[in-house]
């Protein structure tokens, strides 16, 4: 059967992308097992997994692998329709509205939050990426308003696929908090994604997966700084 075999999921607990991933498997209360992989040295698992990458999350499934976090969670919901609830909605017209707000997530987000903890070089370049996540979140707030109808999450009554693909970020952006010293999602500018931040954290799927220690995350913030910066002179060509 198409659901069997099992689940071995390669991931960084930081990574936004591994982050939803956990959220989905734990969603759909299927047992997997995780392995942590090391930024400095990865495992030979890992590199022959996403040869092409070499990132992770990766979803080994029986013994096979998928890759990219945004395929990884489709598969998920496709492969285990039965189980749990369905991460993206089953009228095709929605399906592709939660695809398309997801891409955006990813799309103006994403480099956004990139931008502030590992490229920005100056508080100048650090300001304009935050205001670029900012933006992109005030547009997010009125996505919310369209996709939830007046309920708990993007998905309606049960999260769904913009829920879990914009709540892997959520570690890092109460780091983020910290550092600039106000909150990216806030209550005054964006309350309906407030509220949804809070229900979203109390969700037993997101507990113990989506990091709530800010202080633990900025320990944790050299150690990718060091891997971005050894990753990008490995990309520098005399």
């Amino acid at each position: 059967m198409a659901g069997d075999g099992e689940l071995k999921l390669l991931g960084v607990w930081t990574s936004p992308f591994v982050i939803r991933v956990r959220v989905v498997l734990n969603l759909k209360s299927l047992p997997y097992e995780y392995v942590e992989e090391s930024l400095g040295s990865k495992s030979a698992l890992l590199l022959g997994s996403n040869p092409v990458h070499h990132s992770v999350p990766v979803l080994l499934h029986g013994g096979r692998p998928v890759n990219e976090s945004q395929v990884i969670v489709q598969y998920i919901d496709e492969v285990w329709s039965g189980a749990g609830p369905s991460v993206l909605p089953a009228d095709p017209y929605e399906r592709a509205v939660a695809r398309f707000w997801a891409a955006y997530v990813d799309d103006k987000v994403g480099p956004a939050w990139t931008g502030m903890l590992f490229s920005c070089k100056t508080e100048e370049e650090r300001a304009e990426a935050v205001s670029r996540a900012v933006a992109a979140l005030e547009t997010l707030e009125g996505a919310f308003a369209e996709c939830s109808k007046g309920k708990a999450f993007f998905g309606g009554d049960a999260i769904g696929f913009v829920d879990v693909v914009l709540g892997g970020y959520l570690g890092w952006f109460g780091a983020i908090d910290k550092i600039i010293g106000r909150r990216l999602i806030d209550p005054a500018r964006t309350p309906l994604l407030a509220r949804w931040e809070e229900r979203f954290r109390a969700a037993d799927a997101a507990k113990g997966v989506v990091p709530d220690d800010a202080d633990k995350m900025l320990e944790f913030l050299p150690t990718v700084l060091a891997w971005v910066a050894a990753k990008a002179k490995r990309t520098v060509r005399p």
